[in-house]
């Protein structure tokens, strides 16, 4: 896994990627990290494919050991206001612009780049492939997953700290009994077809 194979990859780049794209519930989060090549970090990957525990190890020893790292967010209403893609991308441009020392590239997972103030490349499955990447998807999973239990004790019934707020059968049908809360996605189907009775 090294970032020298990206042609844009140069001096301190930046590692980007998000969690949240698909629940129902909650921000999208994005998370951008800068490696220091002097401290390298083992067994860094896709966050999805790796337990919590061993996530939550990362989570810490990425933020202890990386030269910069930075969390942006999107709400629950920008992502109804302008889409999920570009609460997405608006997320990893903010993450991006708090690092301080700032990147002089990007990587950014996926195969859509967001503005930067910097070159960026797309690398699809780049959460497997760049060390960088791989250490942004933990730091975002990690936040994201924090900020759902969070929720979780703010608005009970749902399941939040199980399901992260992505549509399982335990959210789906405690929507219908408690109904949507104002960290429920409105623009997302299962949530628009309850509050227009369909």
């Amino acid at each position: 896994m090294g970032d020298e194979l990206f042609d844009c990859a140069s001096g301190r780049v930046a590692g980007v990627d998000e969690a949240g794209r698909g629940p129902l519930a909650g921000p999208v989060i994005a998370a951008a990290v800068i490696l220091d090549p002097k401290l390298p970090i083992a067994g860094l990957r896709d966050s999805k494919k790796l337990t919590e525990t061993r996530r939550n190890a990362l989570f810490d020893e990425i933020t202890g050991k990386a030269l910069a790292w930075a969390v942006g967010r999107a709400d629950v209403e920008e992502i109804d206001s302008i889409n999920i893609l570009q609460a997405t991308l608006l997320a990893m441009r903010r993450a991006v612009d708090q690092l301080v020392p700032a990147a002089d590239s990007a990587l950014v997972d996926g195969n859509q780049c967001p503005w930067l103030a910097c070159p960026v490349q797309a690398v699809i499955k780049g959460d497997d492939k760049v060390a960088a990447i791989s250490a942004a998807s933990i730091i975002a999973k990690v936040s994201r997953d924090r900020e759902m239990l969070e929720l979780d004790n703010l608005y009970p019934g749902y399941g939040l700290a199980r399901h992260k707020g992505y549509p399982s059968r335990m959210h789906l049908e405690a929507l219908q009994t408690l109904g949507v809360t104002p960290i429920h996605r409105r623009s997302f189907a299962p949530v628009r077809r309850l509050l227009e009775g369909c």
